[in-house]
């Protein structure tokens, strides 16, 4: 029987994905409708169908956003090309890219125009490294694992930088790092780590999590990113974890045994999905207790295409 259910904190929506949030939220409320968003605002289904049923159109192609039409560019980001279809399309566009992700874009570009070769460490096929890729593709190569940058040739390599996908394990890019460091020991990186400060943030709190449970769950969807990660973090620190899209997806052979479980959830999850998963410990007996690790106080700026009249809102030149 669970006895102690211990919620980290921080945990849930960072600062990138609440204003994401808001910019279709405050679109919906002033923009002219319909209103397109590229793709999903953030990776939460639950997040995605609530913004639906409030009005947002949610297409995979800009193909499906009418001539003239208004579109939202998710947290993730988007290549130059996909702006570049935009404007072709003459589409009024509000920029929701996490501004994280807007500086690892900048320095892409910045060291392309140096003629480095980049390499970015990330996952392929996550739309945060299409779209950073997509900024200077043939100035750019992908690692996943230390077996492929034992593998990595580069044409100069006193011209070589590395860049990361915001999301990923800190223990997964500490050794990608240190593994291109030694292979390359004139390679340049950002002047600060480009992992968000709220995966570190959450990733550090799993940990401290787990040296006072015997399980941790993590809520998020699973094609998010941060959120798989908070799985091997919790699982690295000696402890089974399980990733739930909602309280639903609990299984009982999980608590067999347990009588300290964790809770967590991943940056673009919705706080009321953690509470669903607080209630049914609750019913169950358990008390629950917060485990506070750091505090966040992280604002971002809206777009500046929200910041001014919407009789104002740009076509693309």
């Amino acid at each position: 029987m669970v006895k102690k259910l211990v919620l980290a904190s921080p945990r849930g929506f960072c600062a990138g994905v609440v204003r994401a949030i808001d910019v279709v939220r405050i679109a919906l409320d002033v923009c002219p409708p319909p209103i397109y968003v590229r793709k999903q605002i953030i990776h939460n289904a639950y997040v995605v169908d609530e913004l639906r049923g409030e009005g947002a159109i949610f297409v995979d192609s800009l193909d499906q956003v009418p001539s003239g039409g208004t579109v939202i560019f998710s947290a993730h980001g988007v290549s130059p090309q996909v702006w570049a279809d935009a404007r072709s399309r003459s589409l009024k566009v509000i920029d929701a890219t996490c501004p994280l992700v807007t500086k690892v874009h900048v320095e892409a570009i910045r060291y392309s125009k140096r003629g480095f070769t980049i390499v970015l460490i990330g996952h392929e096929g996550h739309e945060e490294v299409v779209g950073t890729m997509g900024e200077a593709p043939d100035a750019i190569v992908l690692v996943s694992t230390i077996d492929e940058v034992e593998k990595l040739e580069v044409k100069d390599p006193g011209k070589i930088a590395y860049l990361t996908q915001t999301t990923l394990s800190l223990e997964d890019t500490k050794g990608i790092i240190a593994a291109l460091r030694r292979r390359f020991p004139m390679i340049q990186g950002p002047p600060s780590e480009d992992i968000c400060y709220a995966t570190q943030n959450r990733q550090l709190a799993v940990r401290e999590l787990a040296a006072v449970t015997d399980l941790i769950l993590v809520v998020g969807s699973s094609n998010s990113s941060n959120s798989n990660r908070l799985v091997e973090e919790a699982i690295t620190s000696g402890v089974p974890s399980y990733l739930i899209g909602d309280v639903s997806k609990i299984r009982q052979e999980w608590l067999q045994g347990v009588k300290n479980v964790g809770l967590t959830s991943g940056a673009s999850a919705p706080e009321v999905l953690v509470d669903q998963v607080i209630r049914y410990f609750l019913r169950g007996g358990a008390v629950v207790e917060d485990l506070v690790t750091r505090e966040e106080n992280v604002h971002f700026a809206l777009p500046p295409e929200l910041r001014q009249p919407q009789s104002q809102l740009h076509v693309l030149p």
